[in-house]
């Protein structure tokens, strides 16, 4: 496959049929910015596994593998997750599993770690090894994880967190994820030998080169997206402080 190659990946089908769900399933109580939030987290998720970023992850770049990673652990999962509505969001965290998965610190460590391990250079080339077994089940870990993690962020049920407790949680995943990406930026050395098999040097990027640019674009982004949540839920705590005291 040449680096501009689409790619037809059965994974895609999943997120088809989640935004499929979610028509059904808010048919009666449609809210137009939540539905545009969830499908919007689903177009992402087909964009990361069928687009030419999916045939240069598995196949030419670090940097474009790292790329497809951040939308299927963070920003496609914020999405999913901001776009369910209220009702459907309790009626998904009834049984008992999800209220545990979904407590603050269970979903924030399980994420670091779903991130962490997939990161392990053995893990890592043995999944690209293994595209149909061991990659998907890859992705399906980092949405899952990613789900979780954004949970108690954007839903009051099962979890009611407070708006100066979402904005603390969100800065302790900042501090916990970020060294990820800045190893990467920083290790002198290329730590995944899959790619040395490349075909070609995609953009002329040596393997050092690619694996720097990854890890700088996943400090950059996480920078800001988790700035932008953080502030947010910190205005909103700053109002409530003044409703209180007024």
């Amino acid at each position: 496959m040449t680096p501009g190659t689409w790619s037809w990946n059965a994974e895609a089908l999943v997120p088809l049929v989640l935004a499929g769900a979610h028509l059904v399933a808010t048919r009666r109580e449609r809210d137009t910015a939540r539905t545009v939030a969830f499908l919007s987290g689903c177009a992402l998720l087909v964009a990361a596994l069928v687009t030419p970023l999916d045939t240069l992850a598995r196949t030419y770049l670090v940097w474009a593998h790292l790329l497809q990673n951040v939308v299927l652990a963070e920003w496609a999962p914020l999405l999913l997750v901001l776009g369910l509505t209220p009702a459907l969001a309790e009626q998904l965290s009834r049984p008992k599993a999800v209220r545990l998965l979904t407590q603050p610190f269970v979903a924030l460590p399980l994420w670091v770690a779903t991130y962490a391990l997939w990161h392990v250079p053995a893990l890592y080339d043995a999944a690209l090894r293994r595209p149909d077994t061991l990659l998907a089940l890859e992705h399906a870990s980092y949405v899952a994880a990613g789900v979780l993690f954004w949970w108690c962020v954007w839903q009051d049920a099962p979890h009611r967190l407070s708006s100066g407790a979402r904005a603390g949680y969100v800065v302790a995943a900042f501090v916990l994820s970020a060294p990820l990406g800045l190893v990467l930026a920083l290790v002198p050395r290329a730590l995944y030998g899959f790619y040395a098999a490349a075909p070609e040097r995609v953009f002329g990027f040596s393997r050092l080169e690619d694996q720097q640019l990854g890890g700088m674009t996943m400090a950059a982004e996480q920078s800001v997206v988790f700035f932008c949540v953080f502030a947010y839920w910190f205005l909103r705590f700053l109002a409530e402080q003044e409703v209180l005291e007024a």
